[in-house]
């Protein structure tokens, strides 16, 4: 679903948004928001050499999300989206209480599948330290006596996405295997809780087979960072497209061969340790 772009809208600051991610999962918010604003300039962070976050100690993702939004600002950053769940869950009240400039994150679509669910039972496919956080608990209590809202941890899919392996037989066997007891519970939506899994939801599709909704929230993020721009007054003035620019704490081969082959057009990768 590609979404409209607005190049009515004019206001002002010519600094780019910044994106991060733990590593290559947040290009999918990244490209949500160059389609609906396509004159903005990114900056992107993949923290690919700290991955996966999802089962790493809430203070270690703090310090990396703190490291990477310093550097962002440092690049002019006029607003910061934390293209990752766990990092949203883990860092981003301090985010917000350390810096002023617009902060936005992403949860899990728990709201979407409990309004749209006809068997009154919905899955979450997140990492470990998404499932165990006080903000992804509050959400799903807040749907819990209009749907049952069943969890599955996912260990080793980020890993795989971080390698590029989508589609091969390991991953496919990971993904029936975290797929398989959310059906077996009569789910008839699967929340997708982290933003690297939206390069997995064509086996997740395929796998849970027909009438089974995969619910993703990169469209609401987009929205939700232009809505916050317009009130910060931040839209950029350009009618020039945007630019792009790439930075990664993985080895330059590695970071190459991922970004590129998940965002169209020849682009340089730069390195940050």
């Amino acid at each position: 679903m590609a979404l409209r772009s607005h190049p009515n809208i004019r206001m002002t600051h010519p600094g780019p948004i910044g994106v991060f991610d733990s590593g290559i999962g947040g290009l999918s918010i990244a490209r949500r928001i160059r389609e609906l604003l396509p004159h903005e300039n990114l900056l992107y962070v993949a923290d690919s050499v700290h991955a996966p976050y999802g089962e790493k100690a809430e203070h270690y993702i703090q310090q990396r999300a703190d490291t990477i939004t310093r550097f962002l600002i440092d690049n002019n950053a006029k607003a910061i989206v934390v293209a990752c769940n766990t990092a949203t869950v883990s860092a981003i009240r301090q985010l917000r209480a350390d810096y002023t400039l617009p902060i936005i994150g992403v949860e899990p679509g728990i709201k979407p599948a409990a309004l749209q669910s006809k068997s009154g039972v919905i899955g979450v496919l997140a990492t470990s330290q998404t499932l165990k956080s006080e903000s992804f608990n509050n959400l799903s209590r807040l749907f819990s006596e209009s749907v049952c809202v069943e969890i599955q941890p996912c260990p080793g899919l980020v890993e795989q996405i971080e390698v590029l392996d989508l589609d091969s037989e390991k991953t496919q066997a990971l993904v029936a295997r975290y797929v398989a007891p959310l059906i077996e519970k009569g789910a008839d939506h699967i929340v997708l809780g982290c933003t690297h899994y939206a390069f997995l939801a064509p086996v997740i599709r395929r796998i849970a087979g027909a009438g089974i909704q995969v619910v993703n929230t990169d469209i609401a993020v987009a929205r939700e960072t232009l809505r916050r721009l317009q009130n910060a007054n931040r839209l950029s003035t350009s009618v020039a497209p945007g630019q792009m620019a790439f930075w990664s704490s993985a080895a330059n081969e590695l970071a190459d061969q991922q970004i590129k082959r998940l965002w169209d057009g020849n682009v340089t990768i730069n390195t940050m340790r």
